[in-house]
């Protein structure tokens, strides 16, 4: 009934058997000071178990606290995580996906007092301390140790997270990165310190895997636009990324009412994925409310993308591409938009977030596992 879906694809030399997705949600399912959690474990063994092909695991930070989001950001900078980072990874694989785990550094919107960011600039009241080059130099390190340990963790690819706003995005962005130096100005500098964490990356981590998490739009008057973003998408392509999973927005357009309206339409960043995609050789995921078989062959028929990243949708019902492929679509249980965005509020608020559309004994299960 969805021939695109079920189709294999080769991604970085690692073969899928469909063309499914666990797109990064961070859930604050990690244990306080960033470790792999019991939850966590439990989450992600029923997303990899429902029939997804592979699973992109949320948020890594390469540097805790300066690079962390959150208090609860999964750590990748310590040795000391290693062992609930193999036991995740081997849990994923276990249950049949490729097992990937995203890191990143949150710049900006680390908890940090005064951030780094590639400009002074004030973000929700606090002002960004502008990076030095040794800084610049530092977390471009960083990002290479945390990647040759997500290697050494038993992962099948590491995904750089240069989406929502965070650091590696920063640096793209003329709205965030006013900088006059060899990083700043003209999208050629602008885009120079991403491409140096890539290349420095997969100079480390040899034939494994390097994805990239794209920021296609802003959605921001002064924001980064596709005119500018898909040169970059270029550059990623011949720079050697395995895929490039595209997304548009930030923290600070995600809440704008015209983008809440947008996001309540299914496959509402498809067409952001074919722009990039008519400028890249490698595969594109899409991601974006693809809450039905419908929307999402027809995302690939058309090419669009390559592969579809669903989050919430398989966190609603991770059983979702086994439902599709066994014919009981009728079963899935849907993230619905009524709930004016539960989980992700939960989440603002430091706490672990719970889909309202679980029945109660789940719910109560992962309060449980919590504690």
């Amino acid at each position: 009934m969805y021939p695109h879906i079920f189709l294999p694809i080769s991604v970085g030399g690692i073969e899928l058997k469909n063309r499914v997705t666990m797109a990064p949600l961070y859930l604050g399912y990690a244990s306080e000071g960033g470790r792999v959690s019991p939850l966590m474990i439990e989450h992600y063994r029923s997303i990899a178990g429902g029939g997804a092909a592979m699973v992109v695991v949320e948020n890594a930070t390469v540097d805790h606290p300066v690079g962390s989001g959150t208090r609860r950001a999964l750590r990748a900078d310590t040795d000391d995580n290693l062992q609930g980072l193999s036991e995740l990874a081997s849990v994923i694989k276990k249950e049949g996906a490729a097992a990937c785990l995203q890191i990143n550094h949150a710049g900006r919107f680390s908890i940090e007092q005064a951030p780094l960011a590639p400009s002074a600039i004030d973000t929700f009241g606090k002002m960004t301390r502008a990076m030095t080059i040794d800084d610049i130099q530092h977390v471009r390190e960083k990002f290479v140790q945390a990647a040759q340990r997500v290697k050494r963790a038993g992962f099948d690819m590491v995904e750089l997270h240069g989406g929502t706003g965070y650091l590696l995005s920063e640096f793209v962005s003329p709205r965030t990165n006013k900088r006059e130096d060899a990083y700043g100005g003209s999208l050629e500098n602008r885009v120079k310190f991403p491409l140096e964490v890539v290349r420095d990356v997969r100079a480390a981590v040899g034939d494994f895997p390097v994805g990239y998490r794209f920021l296609a739009d802003e959605w921001l008057p002064d924001g980064l636009k596709p005119d500018e973003s898909t040169l970059f998408a270029r550059a990623l392509s011949n720079a050697g990324v395995a895929y490039i999973s595209v997304m548009g927005g930030t923290y600070e357009s995600f809440f704008l009412p015209e983008v809440i309206a947008r996001s309540k339409i299914e496959g509402y960043m498809a067409d952001l994925a074919r722009t990039v995609r008519m400028n890249v050789n490698v595969p594109v995921i899409t991601a974006g409310r693809i809450s039905s078989g419908k929307t999402a062959e027809d995302i690939l028929e058309r090419g669009k993308a390559d592969l579809l990243g669903l989050a919430r949708v398989l966190w609603a019902d991770p059983e979702w591409p086994k439902k599709l492929e066994e014919g009981r679509e009728s079963e899935i249980v849907h993230c619905d938009p009524a709930c004016n965005d539960a989980c992700m509020h939960l989440v603002m608020k430091g706490k672990p977030a719970f889909c309202m559309q679980w029945d109660k004994e789940k719910i109560k299960k992962y309060n449980e596992m919590f504690r």
